[in-house]
């Protein structure tokens, strides 16, 4: 449930602070009149989000038992790509996600109404779309779809509360860190996700290997204690999995936690020093 409540905090609070950032924008410039269009994209976008979760669930649900395995993998692994790119994605958009917004807003404002509705539409589907696979694929691994749809409800109520109380000010927080730190566990969220995928592959029998375990930890990690339960909902670490399950698990966490916290990250690079050689720059005579 965890895992679960942490997807719906992240995306529920990038969609939280897009809406927060085009209300005060549109309250600070006066043009009050334009909120009912961005709610009308925003409700727009929930519905959709909404179908595409139960068109998901619907899918999952009129197929045979390989078919629904192959499903269940695709899904997985695209569910991965879509947080992969989200975490990469918000560390380096975090702190000019404002500006970007404003003047995207700006443009639509002078083209009407409908550039209006169809601007906080687009901004708000991406993450209830993403958010919708990440719930099915989250419920593919759990014992109860109640689990998952609990922890995302509660992930994106708290995002909302967290983003009306950065509208009224009377809450900062470093939104840079949030996204670093948030980042971290949900690669490993992610990497779960991916291992799962592989588990389905090989159900459906796409892949080999099903019974060829890299490992059994059971003497030490009882699948039956609530620790055990935990890794296996958040990570998806159980105690005997299959050697492609494993490298699977280590393939995508190793690199991509490479990559998130390599120096430097997400910061420009550097201007080359200006050579002594080179010419002074000139002016334009003046008018």
């Amino acid at each position: 449930m965890f895992a679960s409540f942490l997807i719906g905090l992240r995306e529920g609070l990038e969609a939280t602070l897009v809406v927060t950032i085009l209300v005060a924008f549109l309250v600070k410039s006066g043009r009050t009149e334009r909120l009912p269009s961005v709610w009308a994209g925003v409700g727009a976008a929930v519905a959709l989000s909404i179908g595409f979760g139960a068109l998901l669930t619907y899918s999952a649900a009129h197929l045979d038992y390989k078919q629904h395995e192959l499903f269940d993998a695709l899904t997985s692994i695209a569910a991965t790509v879509f947080v992969t790119f989200m975490i990469f994605w918000m560390r380096g958009a975090a702190r000019r996600l404002s500006g970007e917004l404003r003047e995207k807003l700006g443009e639509a404002l002078q083209m009407g109404s409908v550039a209006v509705v169809v601007m906080a539409f687009l901004a708000v589907a991406r993450e209830g779309l993403e958010t919708a696979l990440l719930w099915f694929a989250a419920v593919q691994g759990a014992t109860t779809s109640a689990t998952p749809l609990l922890g995302i409800s509660l992930g994106l109520v708290t995002a909302v509360i967290i983003g009306y109380g950065l509208y009224r000010s009377a809450l900062k927080i470093n939104l840079t860190k949030f996204f670093t730190w948030t980042g971290l566990l949900l690669i490993l969220v992610a990497a779960g996700i991916f291992k799962y995928g592989v588990h389905d592959l090989q159900e459906s029998g796409v892949l080999p290997g099903l019974n060829t375990f890299a490992f059994d930890i059971s003497s030490v990690l009882d699948p039956s204690a609530w620790y055990s339960a935990l890794l296996s909902g958040m990570f998806n670490i159980t105690p005997t999995p299959s050697v492609l399950e494993t490298i699977a698990w280590v393939g995508y966490a190793v690199p991509v936690l490479v990559l998130f916290l390599r120096p430097g990250h997400g910061r420009p690079a550097p201007k080359p020093p200006v050579s002594e050689d080179a010419p002074a720059p000139t002016s334009s005579p003046a008018a």
